[in-house]
């Protein structure tokens, strides 16, 4: 008997003459609609990575055969994800081009004043806070700033300066007269009197026949003459440039805020801490001491932020992040001196000496080698270029070598491979705040970076023996046990001088990362 054609069957599926008992599958609900009106969207098929890699989203499937699948409605169309248009490539730094090199430059020198003072809000505060008091009351009062140089204290006095006479204008307050004046630009110590007579009254009607400072003294004694003045702020940095042999003239400038009717807010800026304890003994006597504000050095995250501020306003690239971390690191432990990190300005120097150099040597290469020179693909060639362009940890740490050269940094650097690696694995054994720990757990770390950089590790008993030297030698401190595993272990050098002194060598650079 002739085969038939089932009408639901594919045209090559043969069925016998009893199809129509076969029992057909229960329809769902789902599939009461015609399979014309719904949209028909086929499981996608994996596809190789081979077949990936020159492929898009919009590239169309192929079958077993070969043949692409563009049926209409044979799959769905992915949408096509576009770059948001906020989305912009900095354009790469040029050494070479003046106008990069000159904004660079000017981003980094100390001389640029800062938009804002960054890490330094709580120390300003207190000052905005106490002069603002001073000036609703209408009392005099006395501040003391001190802190070692770069921390920011004269900065954050011109930044809490103009706070005040944007507070002023907001609030409807009478603005106060400012005196801010450096102590070294007088000739005599005490010129500082007439400046401040100069601001409250013209020259021509103060009276000759008594000093400047006895001037001051009748107007803020009397209340009719002080009421008719204004308040002001008399800012006085490097104010230990006045201290004489008799100290008077230093006290009596503090004085003049004890006056019964003064209307001045002195501010002395200084580096030393105690300066109003010893020469100015008097006033803790009499319970009108100033107020001590001290401004910290800088730590390492706080010197990072401050570089990355003020490099985010240029529209391209300069430092890889690793040297500015070192530069804020070393910076740090050094001093806490923010001025210092302008040594980044010499990092820019060294890059620009590498790249003749490099230019000098790729022509030569060039002419040498002519046209059978070896194509590279466009992104490997733009990766390279980014990297020669940008300043590197090895550049950085050049420029530190330079400034920061000190005896401990040149006995680590000129110690043997593995002693050095034995205080590379002392540095990840106290980065997370450790102190101390054994020589067993110090030997783990340095196997580890054997076995990383591919070196064979020694011995027991000669590692033991290395740590004994690095003991005499003042950069480990080894305890006393039985058991030598059980053996105490610390550091007795600083760990950014570690890091210092091994960043520009590239076995280590991976390790200390």
């Amino acid at each position: 008997m002739p085969s038939i054609y089932c009408c639901n069957s594919s045209p090559n599926q043969e069925i016998g003459s009893n199809c129509e008992s076969t029992p057909q599958k229960r329809r769902l609900r789902s599939n009461s609609t015609s399979l014309q009106d719904a949209p028909i969207c086929t499981p996608k098929q994996r596809k190789s990575p081979r077949s990936c890699f020159n492929s898009g989203p919009s590239t169309p499937l192929k079958g077993k055969n070969g043949d692409s699948d563009e049926r209409p409605g044979s799959r769905c169309q992915l949408p096509v994800m576009k770059l948001s248009s906020d989305f912009k490539i900095k354009p790469d730094w040029q050494p070479n081009d003046v106008e990069h090199l000159g904004a660079v430059k000017a981003a980094l020198h100390v001389s640029t004043a800062p938009s804002t003072v960054l890490c330094r809000e709580d120390e300003q505060k207190k000052v905005f806070d106490f002069c603002k008091n001073c000036i609703e009351q209408g009392k005099a009062g006395s501040l003391y700033l001190c802190g070692l140089p770069g921390t920011g204290k004269s900065l954050s006095m011109e930044k809490v300066k103009q706070h005040l006479l944007n507070w002023s204008k907001e609030s409807g307050c009478l603005p106060p007269d400012i005196v801010a004046l450096n102590c070294t630009s007088l000739t005599k110590t005490s010129e500082i009197f007439s400046k401040i007579i100069g601001k409250i009254e013209p020259r021509n009607s103060i009276n000759r026949s008594i000093t400047h400072l006895q001037h001051l003294q009748n107007l803020y004694s009397q209340e009719l003459q002080s009421s008719r003045l204004k308040m002001m702020v008399i800012i006085a940095d490097e104010l230990d440039y006045l201290i004489t042999k008799d100290r008077a003239l230093l006290h009596d400038l503090f004085m003049l805020t004890t006056l019964p009717f003064s209307r001045c807010i002195l501010i002395g800026i200084a580096n030393a801490i105690d300066l109003a304890d010893r020469f100015l003994p008097k006033l803790q006597s009499l319970n009108c001491s100033p107020i001590v504000i001290t401004f910290r050095a800088y730590s390492a995250d706080q010197i990072l932020t401050i570089l990355q501020d003020r490099l985010m306003g240029l529209p391209y690239t300069v430092f890889q992040p690793q040297a500015l971390e070192l530069c804020a690191r070393r910076v740090a432990a050094a001093s806490g001196d923010i001025t210092e990190s302008s040594l980044c300005l010499s990092t820019i120097e060294i890059l620009e000496g590498e790249r003749r150099d490099s230019i000098t040597s790729r022509n030569s290469a060039s002419m040498i080698e002519g046209s059978s020179k070896k194509q590279t693909t466009p992104a490997f060639e733009s990766h390279k270029e980014q990297e020669n362009i940008l300043v590197r940890i090895d550049h950085m740490a050049a420029a530190l070598s330079k400034a920061y050269r000190t005896p401990i940094v040149d006995t680590i650097q000129s110690l043997p491979q593995h002693q050095q690696m034995i205080l590379c694995s002392a540095v990840k054994t106290f980065r997370r705040g450790k102190k101390d720990s054994t020589l067993g757990e110090l030997n783990k770390h340095y196997v580890d970076i054997c076995k990383s950089t591919m070196i064979p590790p020694v011995g027991n008993l000669e590692f033991t023996s290395m740590c004994g030297v690095l003991n005499d030698q003042g950069l480990l401190k080894l305890g006393q046990s039985r058991d030598e595993r059980s053996k105490r272990v610390a550091l007795k050098v600083d760990e950014a001088d570690i890091t210092f002194a091994l960043q520009g060598v590239r076995l280590f650079r991976n390790c200390l990362q």
